[in-house]
């Protein structure tokens, strides 16, 4: 697998890491909470040989700008936005994991023109059931706890731990690689603080306390494609129904055995599906959303 660099661009003043790579029609991979361009690593060579291939480091995570201000769905869509037209990029595929769903929905409600077709993977916006672990992070002292627990002291003990297991032959899933990847992040205050306005914009201790479900039927005239991993244990696998049941003619994707990445437990049937629903659909040109409750 061929290693292809990030580069950097500057928008409102802050600069914005991204993977540009490939030609044709572009496909714009959105990461969730606490991720980065590297969460979809194994797809770019998957998929760059026949389209191009945008995928960022959204604000607050990765190798881009952590700055103070708005880590709203909203912003984050803006962010994209803005992104695609400093690239002279008309419309794009969508495909947005976990939080990067949620985002995707909401650029869909924003700027509905700009989307030829949607991409769903493990979903946020779908209900309010989501992992305890998150939650915790916007009840009250999280800023004072995150720092101890995300210490070099204590990810030095984990990270013996998991050296012990190995050795007895346990393996880490991509579910748990991919949230230590993210979570050693927190070491840093910047990436604390970006983690805890954006857990805290899209959920409250209950749970997802924003959604989609008064505009999801508007979605009709967009094809949308909805993977999720029957062992997802971060949101819900019944969550695709819902998209289902809301959504006329969306397409339900199970990957049997999966977690919460199953673009990172199965990349080459992931490719497979995303490179067939888009060979098998034409470009959203009609999709329209009505004003609603944003996602």
């Amino acid at each position: 697998m061929g290693i292809v660099q990030p580069q950097s661009i500057t928008l409102r003043g802050h600069s914005l890491s991204y993977v540009d790579s490939g030609s044709g029609e572009v496909v714009l991979f959105v990461h969730g909470l606490l991720g980065s361009h590297r969460n979809w690593r194994y797809l770019i060579d998957r998929i760059d040989d026949t389209h191009r291939v945008i995928v960022p480091d959204l604000f607050g995570h990765g190798l881009s700008a952590k700055p103070q201000g708005d880590y709203s769905l909203g912003a984050h869509a803006a962010m994209l936005r803005d992104l695609i037209d400093r690239l002279d990029i008309e419309r794009v595929t969508l495909v947005g994991h976990s939080l990067g769903g949620g985002i995707s929905l909401e650029f869909c409600y924003l700027f509905p023109e700009r989307v030829e077709r949607l991409v769903l993977v493990g979903t946020g916006g779908l209900g309010r059931e989501v992992n305890a672990a998150l939650r915790a992070a916007t009840l009250p002292g999280a800023e004072w706890v995150l720092p101890v627990i995300a210490s070099p002291w204590v990810r030095g003990k984990v990270e013996a731990l998991g050296r012990g297991l190995s050795k007895v032959g346990w393996r880490a899933s991509h579910d748990v690689r991919a949230a230590w990847e993210g979570f050693t992040s927190l070491s840093d205050a910047d990436s604390r603080r970006a983690f805890l306005a954006t857990t805290r914009a899209v959920m409250d201790f209950g749970g997802q306390s924003v959604a989609a479900h008064e505009y999801l039927p508007d979605l009709e005239n967009l094809p949308v494609l909805v993977v999720w991993g029957t062992k997802d244990m971060v949101i819900p696998p019944a969550h695709a129904d819902r998209a289902r049941e809301a959504i006329a003619g969306c397409r339900v994707e199970l990957f049997e055995d999966a977690g919460h990445y199953p673009h990172l437990d199965d990349p080459s049937h992931f490719a497979e599906v995303l490179r067939d629903f888009m060979a098998t659909t034409g470009p959203g040109h009609d999709a329209t959303l009505t004003s609603g409750t944003a996602v």
